[in-house]
């Protein structure tokens, strides 16, 4: 199919920058290629946080190994540094960090929201105060545009405003509305900077659905932007804190309102569990900074379930992490030598583990393709379900102050 991206899609007839190859009868599961003007997006995809422009402890080379065709950067951090002078200057963010691949730029609303004690929301956008070194700064629906022009992103996200799990329905439902109303305002932004810019170098801007945790207000969202010049549809404001049951109720109303013509992106969610779950809901695309987080502390993915490498009974098991696994850390180095390396707290440690968990999360995306694409996606995700036991919260606080334990023993601060 031959791509054109003239103008931002706005709803009705398959767009040509995206296209659904196969869906599964069973689930709104479906596989599809996101055409973007740096590379094709195989989908469903998942993306890696490259919050500053890196992916944490890898080259670009390392994470295009992974099966990672698109990552995601960070437009708070990148705008505190190195600044977008320093991006323009270079190139675009691309060239700044040798990726050859596309970028997605979130917009700094879940950073800003994050920020509640440095930062005043109001109808013009935020100000807040830089957790580097205590500066003032603003962020508007126009210049978050702006910014991510200037770092030459290749999927821009709108500014929005999310509110976490438990606040006041009201509370809920003001930061739905202004971010429909900050919406329209980065719609008129893009369009008037890429007014002359010719179809197949502009970039695509997606819209964030919020609505809280009221699955009415979920659809009323996400049908708001179904009428409007966007290349793509985004969920936002869930994994903050809600129990999974009521994340997946949010999920499955968001979809219900969203144009099916359209890729679908819920952010901030990436456990493989999860994964597996939102591809039966129905989205097309996944980022998190969750596998690569806690691969620095030493939680590795297997099909059973994560394991914690730091744990005693790996000291003397020597061999792979995973048997199963082809990644360079399981055909190279045992369990036993993981363990070693994050028990000493060396930095190798945090290299192979974070290979280790993109390869994982990447080798179950490339199977929920295969597995639409042959009418198995419904089965294969009971089988993977079934095996896999996701961590409790208590096994991860055990992890997370095992973690802090053996960073004091090697006599080093945080990594």
């Amino acid at each position: 199919m031959e791509r054109d991206n003239a103008a931002p899609h706005s709803g009705g007839e398959q767009p040509h920058h995206f296209e659904i190859l196969a869906a599964d009868p069973a689930t709104r599961a479906r596989v599809g290629i996101l055409r973007t003007r740096r590379g094709d997006v195989r989908t469903p995809a998942f993306m890696p946080v490259g919050t500053q422009a890196s992916v944490k402890s890898l080259t670009p080379d390392e994470v295009r190994a992974t099966g990672t065709d698109i990552i995601l950067a960070n437009t708070y951090h990148l705008m505190l540094r190195p600044g977008v002078a320093v991006l323009e200057a270079a190139g675009g963010v691309q060239r700044f960090m040798a990726w050859d691949g596309p970028v997605l730029t979130d917009s700094g609303g879940f950073q800003v929201f994050s920020l509640a004690q440095r930062r005043e929301v109001r109808e013009e956008g935020v100000t807040f105060r830089s957790h580097l070194d205590g500066s003032r700064w603003e962020l508007t629906p126009e210049s978050a545009i702006d910014l991510q022009l200037g770092f030459g992103s290749d999927i821009i996200m709108p500014l929005d405003e999310l509110v976490g799990y438990g606040s006041d329905d009201a509370a809920q439902a003001a930061a739905m509305e202004r971010t429909h109303r900050w919406l329209l305002r980065a719609i008129e932004r893009f369009a008037a900077r890429q007014a002359d810019v010719a179809p197949a170098s502009r970039p695509m801007l997606f819209g964030i659905a919020q609505g809280g945790f009221d699955p009415d207000r979920r659809r009323e969202s996400a049908s708001f932007l179904r009428d409007l010049p966007l290349d793509g549809s985004a969920i936002g404001g869930l994994s903050v804190g809600e129990p999974k049951e009521v994340m997946a109720e949010m999920l499955d109303a968001s979809v219900d309102g969203l144009p099916p013509e359209r890729p679908r992106y819920l952010m901030g969610v990436g456990s493989p569990e999860d994964l597996w779950r939102g591809v039966a809901a129905g989205v097309d695309m996944f980022d998190c900074v969750h596998p690569t987080r806690v691969a620095r502390r030493g939680a590795l993915f297997t099909p059973d379930g994560r394991i914690d490498v730091t744990a005693s009974r790996f000291r003397t098991h020597f061999g792979p992490v995973d048997e199963t696994c082809t990644c360079p850390t399981c055909t190279t180095f045992s369990a036993a030598y993981l363990h070693h390396l994050f028990r000493a707290r060396e930095l190798l440690a945090y290299r192979l583990g974070t290979i280790h968990n993109l390869w994982f999360i990447q080798r179950e995306m490339a199977r929920i393709r295969d597995a639409i694409a042959r009418g198995t996606f419904a089965e294969e995700m009971r089988a993977f379900l079934d095996r896999y036991r996701p961590a409790d919260s208590a096994a991860a606080a055990l992890q997370r102050q095992r973690h802090r334990v053996v960073g004091a023993e090697a006599g080093m601060g945080r990594g």
